[in-house]
């Protein structure tokens, strides 16, 4: 473990974009984050920086330590800052700002992949994706125009699961589920059908897309 950022370039981790990462600073504190293994400096113009998945891990979690394998965190960053609906939980209410909302932190995950990639592609999902897999899974869902669930009744419902990089999206109309599947595929992930064992509930296994 090394030391812990200082308060300066703390600052600029937490002033970070809640979505893309991107970064501002002066050239001494972003170069330390690069050091650090926080942030990287993207390889084409305009060479701008964006926070590592362990930048973002240590940005979610204020008062933690520099340290890379740092768990994710199971909720949604504090308050004040951008997070999708995963359904069950209470949240705004689908409204003109919630919608753009939603748009912008669409458009700015695009961005990301496209900022991320060698080639520039926006198909298939980050890095950022692949260690928020909830929070990513449910904004594609969320942007598409599916409905959360409210802390009761219908909706989807976006659950880690035990396996590797994947999700379990939960919808009890089973055309929306269907479409649910639909929208995760368009959005790059791989999306199929099961049903639950003991319940016979269907519902869907979805993990970003590598290629």
């Amino acid at each position: 473990m090394t030391r812990p950022p200082t308060a300066a370039q703390r600052h600029v981790i937490e002033a970070a974009d809640p979505v893309t990462g991107r970064l501002k600073g002066t050239e001494a504190q972003l170069a330390a984050l690069v050091k650090r293994g926080l942030a990287f400096r993207h390889p084409r113009p305009p060479r701008d920086h964006f926070l590592t998945p362990a930048g973002h891990r240590l940005r979610e979690t204020p008062g933690a330590p520099d340290d890379a394998g740092a768990p994710e965190p199971s909720a949604p960053a504090a308050s004040g800052v951008f997070a999708a609906r995963i359904g069950g939980e209470e949240g705004p209410e689908a409204g003109p700002a919630r919608l753009r909302e939603v748009r912008g932190a669409w458009q700015g995950l695009l961005e990301l992949r496209r900022m991320t990639r060698q080639d520039g592609d926006t198909d298939l999902p980050c890095a950022w994706e692949r260690t928020h897999l909830v929070q990513a899974a449910a904004l594609a869902l969320e942007a598409a125009g599916h409905r959360p669930a409210g802390a009761e009744g219908g909706g989807y419902r976006v659950r880690p699961t035990p396996q590797p990089e994947a999700v379990a999206v939960h919808e009890p109309d089973p055309g929306a589920l269907r479409a649910c599947a639909a929208s995760l595929e368009k959005a790059g992930w791989q999306a199929g059908e099961h049903t639950e064992p003991r319940t016979g509930a269907r519902y869907v296994l979805a993990s970003p897309r590598r290629a």
